[in-house]
């Protein structure tokens, strides 16, 4: 091969290498912006929330405030009742599904820290199959009795809970679902006022809430956003809340611990989820619209007319409450010896 040949093949050889390295640069560059592209591009299409019980829960209602305040930025939000199973249906549909911030949960103080005590073989892990987004809103729950029952008191409730049977074992009380703070609210005043009321689970609050109307079930322990749905209709009476304090959109109401029962203290959580492996851009970006939405001025009314405290705790936040109501239930469940049945 003469020079004239060689210094062409060293400038071809060369001229390709270029290309190549380039190519890489920009292939390198692609994949080092792709979680930031995939943020700016988010969201493509509605997202989706499940939440675990029918249609017209206080999680709807905190949900779709949530949808109108964050419209402009995140575009349509999807409400998915996915009843069943206390819930459990809803999140693992959610754990099952892409990983690309479309598809959300709305989890539970139960969900998320009662079950894993409650269940041998739960099908999730609260903590290695979902990526907390924010912590949105807390509540307290409430006794109430049907408007037949002949007590007007927790005092006389009581006294009369006792002449149903040894210690009221012929006397039922309802819970929205086995193993949720709904249920152990109940445990919780069995045991403080030395009752043995028999437990009766419900697939969700709007049938308890439908039963008890009805005087079909004389007891339920309901969210104070229940029960403000059911008062106006003469059909109940509210006996006691469980909170620290009275709830200001029940202020007529005594909490248990005002009346003596210092250890009926019960309040839950409702916050919402992705799947685990969801870009932290994505994640981020849920994040900053969720809180930003829950501290509007709007959503916070919503809330609170509706008997829930708004939050807005992010990610660590979240997970340590998680960490502290996991084991504070725990303790609650090997008192009575609760193991979930189905």
């Amino acid at each position: 091969m003469n020079t004239l040949n060689m210094l062409n093949a060293i400038e071809i050889d060369s001229e390709l290498s270029r290309r190549r390295l380039l190519g890489g640069l920009v292939s390198a560059s692609a994949l080092g912006f792709l979680p930031a592209a995939r943020a700016q591009t988010f969201p493509s299409k509605p997202i989706k929330v499940l939440i675990g019980v029918p249609a017209g829960s206080g999680q709807d209602l905190l949900t779709r405030a949530i949808a109108d305040a964050v419209r402009t930025s995140l575009g349509t939000i999807i409400i998915d009742n996915k009843s069943g199973a206390a819930g459990r249906i809803a999140v693992d549909a959610v754990k099952l599904a892409e990983p690309d911030g479309h598809t959300l949960l709305l989890g539970t103080a139960s969900m998320m820290t009662m079950f894993p005590n409650a269940y041998k073989n739960l099908s999730y892990d609260p903590i290695k199959d979902f990526a907390p987004i924010v912590n949105a809103a807390s509540f307290e729950l409430a006794l109430v009795v049907s408007a037949n029952v002949p007590a007007n008191t927790l005092a006389e409730f009581i006294a009369w809970a006792k002449t149903q049977g040894p210690n009221g074992n012929k006397l039922s009380f309802a819970s929205y679902g086995a193993g949720t703070p709904s249920h152990f609210l109940g445990e919780m005043l069995n045991r403080a006022a030395g009752l043995n009321m028999v437990h009766v689970a419900y697939r969700g609050s709007t049938p308890a809430r439908q039963d008890v109307m009805g005087g079909n079930i004389p007891v339920y322990f309901d969210t104070v956003a229940g029960v403000i749905a059911m008062r106006p209709s003469g059909r109940i009476k509210v006996l006691a809340t469980s909170g620290a304090k009275r709830s200001p959109t029940l202020p007529d109401i005594p909490t248990f611990t005002e009346l003596g029962y210092k250890d009926v203290l019960a309040t839950a959580w409702f916050a919402y989820y992705a799947p685990v492996k969801t870009p932290k851009p994505v994640l981020e970006k849920l994040r900053a619209e969720f809180i930003r939405a829950v501290n509007t001025r709007e959503v916070r009314q919503q809330l609170v007319q509706n008997g829930m405290y708004p939050v807005g705790d992010g990610p660590e936040q979240l997970k340590q409450t998680m960490r502290e109501d996991t084991a504070r239930w725990g303790k609650i469940m090997k008192a009575t010896n609760f193991v979930a049945s189905e």
